[in-house]
């Protein structure tokens, strides 16, 4: 039967004792971990990052109301929020805002629109791709770095049309049946580009669309049109809807350059990402820490922990039997410092050291899992020890460093 070990501190006679047993497996075994929890001051504890959903976009500019709404809830956007994927984005009749995309592209919502990004991957890699459906009103979108290297898995979509991209500054617009402007335009699916290209898709057929013209493609309605009428066509000119936003000076000026800061965004994305593989973070991680307590460097070990790192462990006390411990900052510290103070003759090696994603489907530098079996022996206030255990960590990037969020360890 597995009981646990509480440290009791005897303010009045300066010392401490122990209730129960593991205490010595614990500081020769814990002594790293609890260290580190000494270092966590105000630790509170953090939630797992696993099963976040996955980021779309930040709020670049805002004026007026926008909302989003999803699994969480409806929430009013302010400046700098993230957009999650999955998100359905409401601009009030008076509302409108910019996001800036993970792939350094812009998406400006005009006033009145409904749309969500429904698929969303930014990654620098050939499988990146952006799904976005536009249920009424207006975007203006200028694409990012996904419309260079996954044309194909760069895409619009409404009830009636898919529009999809070449590089391109464009503007869709969905006009339904009971939209008051329907007195004076037909409904459907709109695209104006504005640079570069795009393909509106409808009814088994297509037309290309470069700048300066507007594709539309026809909504059947409430009536069963000829397939024929359904064909998206031209325009002969450019709907008077279609009027600049508050932000487009400034969009001006974003899309002329869109190609360029499409390309530096990609190759730093493509390098903070290479700085960030998993396995080699694991790697590099593991052996800093093991280097300081090699060097009995305490403040080193320390610094390597966040400031609301949550501490655990599992030990084997004289008995066999497993005590589980969840370290606490101002019960151990004392305590643990000395125990790394009387850390003589060293030795560890260890056996696997392996890191992976906490969350596969997250982008790159998400935190970070790591395992590894250590094999450590050495002598601890002149006593000798040897043992095997796991050793499990959550590697969060913080400020550009890796900081560990979560430890635990259990003895094998």
């Amino acid at each position: 039967m597995e009981h646990c070990v509480a440290i009791r501190y005897d303010r009045s006679a300066g010392n401490r004792s122990a209730v129960g047993s593991g205490l010595v497996a614990w500081l020769v075994g814990l002594t790293l971990l609890a260290l580190a929890a000494s270092f966590a001051k105000g630790a509170v504890a953090a939630p797992s990052p696993a099963g976040e959903p996955l980021a779309f976009a930040e709020v670049f500019r805002l004026e007026g109301q926008v909302t989003a709404s999803g699994p969480s809830g409806l929430r009013t956007l302010k400046l700098g929020d993230t957009v999650l994927v999955g998100e359905r984005l409401v601009a009030s009749s008076s509302g409108e805002g910019v996001l800036k995309t993970r792939d350094g592209g812009y998406v400006a919502i005009r006033p009145g629109a409904e749309f969500m990004a429904e698929r969303f991957a930014a990654e620098g890699k050939p499988t990146d791709r952006s799904q976005l459906n536009l249920f009424k009103g207006a975007l203006r979108i200028i694409s990012g770095w996904i419309g260079k290297i996954n044309r194909q898995g760069s895409r619009v979509s409404t009830t009636t049309a898919t529009i999809g991209i070449r590089g391109t500054d464009h503007e869709p617009y969905v006009l339904l049946d009971d939209d008051p402007d329907v007195t004076r335009f037909k409904p459907g699916t709109y695209d104006k580009v504005n640079q570069g290209g795009t393909t509106l898709q409808a009814a088994g057929q297509s037309v290309d669309i470069d700048p300066g013209k507007v594709g539309f493609a026809r909504s059947p309605g409430k009536s069963r049109a000829l397939m024929t009428l359904l064909f998206p066509v031209l325009l002969d000119k450019v709907p008077d809807f279609y009027v600049p936003g508050k932000f487009d000076a400034e969009l001006d000026e974003l899309s002329k350059n869109a190609q360029a800061n499409n390309e530096a965004e990609l190759q730093l994305h493509r390098k903070q990402a290479a700085s960030c593989a998993p396995a080699a973070v694991a790697k590099q991680w593991i052996e800093q820490l093991d280097q300081h307590i090699v060097d009995a460097q305490a403040d080193a070990i320390g610094a390597m922990f966040a400031q609301d790192v949550r501490v655990k462990a599992a030990v084997r006390g004289a008995n066999g039997k497993m005590t589980e411990l969840e370290l606490e900052r101002a019960d151990f510290a004392d305590s643990v410092v000395a125990a790394v103070s009387s850390l003589r003759d060293y030795k560890h090696r260890r056996v696997t050291i392996k890191g992976k994603p906490v969350d596969s489907a997250a982008p790159a530098c998400s935190p970070i899992q790591v395992v590894s079996v250590v094999i450590e022996q050495g002598r601890q206030a002149g006593k000798p020890y040897r043992f095997e255990s796991e050793e499990r960590f959550v590697l969060k990037q913080v400020e550009g460093r890796w900081l560990a969020v979560e430890a635990q360890t259990r003895q094998r």
